[in-house]
């Protein structure tokens, strides 16, 4: 399908039969069968808005979060401004100094202009679920219609959650959909922030607030699949345990981002056409806007972005006509056949899953962080120094030689192997610098626990290699969730813990169950971390028996096939990116989509240079000096992505060939990095010079250095 842009209203009604009598009424606008009651709100642009839920620029700026009337009884507004707020700077950097309200922010419009507004935007949200009838899907999805949205150039963005965030988890890229007058599709995915208090009892609703499971009945928004007597001696057994929607559901979400990116674009037409389209007569709408009069294109980032790719080579009934995507997680095929170069050199393993990489990065990273290579980077000094963290680290290495792992024989040594192990395995040498953050921030095991239990199918029950998720004392000790934090977690929750009070928790810890971070490895005797959880992980990941092969099916499930079936596409994805290395994902679906559509592929790849995956990671000076003067915003780069993209669609402007983008940081002295300005980030150029040019040649990928 190609899009082709069509008057709508009087005109389209006609030439499809929507004037007088309506036939057997299949030009009706009926709402999609898989989508339940919805629910609606319109937002003035002036006390409350769809972009910044009233806060507007400055608001998203401060530090200060909203408050709550009662913080342990917050009301559905509250906590949608609270996801709202605390989406938009998880995702993006909020200082002036990085580039926030000069460069991108609410206040800039939609063709770069800085304005004196705060970005508000009036128009109506619209709210409903997903589901099979069981209650346990439950899948969230929101449209968001500006009332800018122009009848006569209809368009729709999609923004599925990025992580396993909640249905606002991508509410940047809503905002370029929102400034350019298009609709937006958001959906969670099937993942969330709030999780099951399984001690209590409690669930959270489609709006986020809380409620018993019993009284909730199938409007929970997640219900862990345990029968009573099942909860009752899951309690007993492991008291103060909660369970979450991407780890616990039991139905390998993942299997089916693209399916809900695509219900949420069903969803958005039958808003559009209730909210705009023509009256078709006896108290029913027209199908005024479809698929060939609407340009739809398919966005997001992270997880997101995977979920747009995946949309993208599912759709066969043409609702998508682009994509543009930034850092995307792309499950490759299990032999994907291609070659990836960079400098002439071909990387020796390329074309990983994610957990696969993970659970390699969960072995290795927290030990590799001490590695003198990485003396200077961010985080790393107050990693390595306090007694803690140095002490575990340096733990997890020692295990690591134990088990036949390492070879070296001092921690500085082991450190630098461990390191050289991960750049082995895909992680180029610019990720390097984040090493050490990401491994204090516990992000490789929480990751690998949450899509281990995923893919797996696993219950919370199942206590997947021994892990599970409870509140901590200072001591690591499992204790009550409190209950303030629970009652907001809809907002402040990832959805992958630590996050919002709620650690890891090792329970086959030596002494039993306690914070992952803190326990000791009974086959070590060692704090190290929890080797002894990171390694049957692993195990489950190589394996090919039991949970292993049940784990390794749900794998195949989420594996994409490269057919974008020749629609225009940018992928962005910053060289730096530790989280999702670019060798396991971009590079390899680029040659993946030249093996598959050849001639026929309108597929564009930008990588890059000094951007990695957290933007919100450079706005955070105090806590992370250094990111400030080494990395420039890739969210930047998804915004370009989708003005070319879209340009494409509507006037046939030819995409930017792949390419390296080559930035300028901002340097200086970390923690106070001077102001990013235009110069330090390029746009990719209509014809890159040679040394930047991206060849694609049969199934291989030349990447320039």
């Amino acid at each position: 399908m190609r899009f082709i842009w069509t008057p709508v209203g009087a005109a389209v009604a006609a030439s499809i039969g929507l004037s007088g009598c309506m036939g057997d009424g299949s030009d009706f606008n009926v709402r999609p069968s898989t989508v339940g009651t919805v629910s609606s709100a319109e937002y003035d642009g002036v006390s409350n808005d769809l972009l910044t839920a009233g806060l507007g620029k400055s608001g998203l700026q401060s530090a200060v979060p909203p408050a709550y009337a009662n913080p342990l009884q917050p009301t559905a507004a509250e906590l949608r401004r609270a996801a709202i707020y605390n989406s938009y700077r998880a995702l993006l950097d909020t200082t002036t100094a990085g580039g926030y309200g000069s460069l991108y922010g609410p206040n800039v419009d939609a063709n770069g202009n800085v304005t004196a507004d705060e970005g508000l935007i009036a128009g109506g949200e619209y709210t409903a679920f997903s589901d099979d009838g069981t209650g346990q899907q439950n899948v969230t999805l929101v449209v968001q219609v500006p009332n800018s949205f122009n009848r006569s150039k209809p368009c729709i963005i999609t923004a599925t959650s990025s992580g396993s965030r909640g249905v606002f988890g991508a509410i940047s890229t809503g905002e370029w959909g929102l400034k350019k007058g298009c609709a937006v599709a958001y959906t969670d995915k099937g993942t969330g922030g709030a999780g099951h208090d399984l001690a209590t009892d409690t669930v959270p609703l489609i709006d986020g607030t809380r409620s018993p499971s019993a009284a909730a009945g199938l409007g929970a928004q997640f219900r862990a699949p345990l029968s009573a007597t099942e909860l009752a001696a899951f309690n007993t057994a492991t008291p103060n345990r909660l369970a979450f929607k991407h780890a616990h559901s039991g139905r390998n979400v993942e299997k089916d981002w693209g399916k809900f990116t695509l219900q949420a674009v069903e969803f958005a037409f039958y808003v559009l056409n209730e909210r705009l389209g023509d009256d078709a007569g006896s108290g029913h709408k027209a199908r005024t806007f479809r698929p060939n009069n609407t340009l739809v294109i398919a966005s997001s980032a992270s997880n997101g972005g995977g979920s747009a790719i995946a949309a993208a080579e599912q759709d066969t009934q043409g609702l998508i006509d682009g994509v543009a995507v930034s850092e995307p997680a792309i499950e490759m095929p299990k032999n994907a056949n291609v070659v990836v170069t960079r400098g002439g050199k071909v990387q020796a393993t390329t074309a990983r899953t994610l957990l696969d990489f993970t659970s390699y990065a969960h072995l290795y990273s927290a030990c590799a962080a001490l590695a003198p290579e990485l003396a200077g980077t961010p985080f790393q000094s107050t990693y390595a120094l306090p007694a803690v963290y140095g002490t575990l680290a340096a733990n997890r290495c020692t295990g690591l030689k134990n088990k036949g792992l390492l070879s070296a024989t001092t921690t500085a040594t082991q450190a630098s192997e461990a390191l050289a192990k991960l750049q082995a395995y895909g992680w180029e040498p610019e990720a390097g610098s984040q090493i050490a953050t990401l491994a204090g921030f516990e992000v490789a095991p929480a990751v690998a626990v949450t899509f281990a239990n995923a893919l797996a199918r696993a219950s919370v029950k199942d206590n997947l290699c021994g892990y599970s998720f409870a509140a901590t004392t200072a001591a690591g000790k499992v204790t009550t969730m409190d209950a303030t934090a629970l009652a907001q977690m809809y907002a402040t929750g990832n959805g992958v813990p630590p996050s919002s009070g709620v650690q890891l928790v090792n329970n086959n810890a030596q002494g039993g169950a306690v914070r992952d971070l803190l326990s000791v490895s009974p086959s070590t005797g060692l704090a190290d971390m929890g080797l002894d959880g990171a390694l049957c992980l692993r195990n489950l990941v190589t394996g090919t028996a039991g949970v292993a092969a049940q784990l390794n099916t749900g794998i195949d499930e989420t594996r994409r096939n490269g057919n974008l079936r020749g629609r225009p596409a940018v992928i962005v994805h910053g060289r730096s990116d530790p989280l999702l290395p670019v060798n396991h994902t971009s590079r390899p679906y680029l040659a993946l989509n030249n093996t598959v559509e050849g001639s026929n592929s309108q597929l564009s790849y930008l990588e890059v240079t000094n951007a990695q995956h957290f933007d919100s990671f450079i706005g955070l000076p105090t806590v992370l000096p250094g990111y400030d003067t080494r990395f420039v915003p890739l969210s930047l780069y998804l915004n370009r992505a989708l003005d070319a993209v879209y340009a494409r669609l509507a006037n046939g402007t030819a995409l930017p060939p792949s390419q390296v983008v080559r930035t300028v940081p901002r340097g200086g002295t970390p923690g106070a990095a001077p102001a990013l300005t235009a110069s330090n980030v390029p746009a990719p150029v209509a014809t890159p010079a040679a040394a930047d040019r991206i060849v694609l040649s049969g199934n291989t990928v030349s990447i320039p250095d």
